[in-house]
């Protein structure tokens, strides 16, 4: 049997920063593929950014998303008819993925605002290491540290 190719995708740059991070992380915030919609977003919760830490927003976004992104997560697995929660390492296009996702599940339940406004809160206090995102990453950690006894169970 063949060894499955491992496939590496190009993600392009967003236009206004030239950044492939930021390209990525509007792609998940689109909805309906109103692409758009997603830029004008960011765009606008990179100038409230901006206002508010009076630093470069793109710099504030990216220690955001280096403060959210896990380094362990659990997964379940089978062994003997019983469910393990085993402890692994969280790889890095898997890292982007969930604190992007996180980040933006964070300010979507915020309710009241504009999403911009959300978005560029909860961006601050991830930069701060605060806020709901970051809390996620510590009770995913605590998921696995409390699972340690597993990781004899890895795959």
């Amino acid at each position: 049997m063949r060894k499955k190719r491992n496939y590496t995708r190009e993600h392009k740059a967003d236009l206004k920063y030239k950044s492939a991070i930021l390209g990525r992380f509007i792609n998940y915030l689109m909805e309906d593929g109103k692409k758009n919609v997603a830029e004008k977003i960011m765009y606008e919760a990179f100038e409230i950014v901006k206002k508010e830490s009076k630093e470069e927003p793109l710099a504030v976004f990216e220690k955001a998303l280096e403060n959210i992104s896990p380094m362990v997560e659990v997964a379940s697995k089978r062994i003997g008819g019983a469910n393990y929660q085993v402890p692994r390492e969280v790889r890095p296009e898997r890292k982007f993925m969930l604190s992007a996702r996180w980040l933006i599940e964070a300010a979507s339940k915020k309710k009241g605002k504009p999403m911009a406004d959300k978005l560029a809160e909860e961006i601050l206090l991830a930069f701060k290491n605060e806020g709901n995102a970051v809390k996620k990453k510590q009770d995913t950690h605590r998921m696995a540290e409390a699972n340690r006894a597993f990781a004899h169970f890895s795959r």
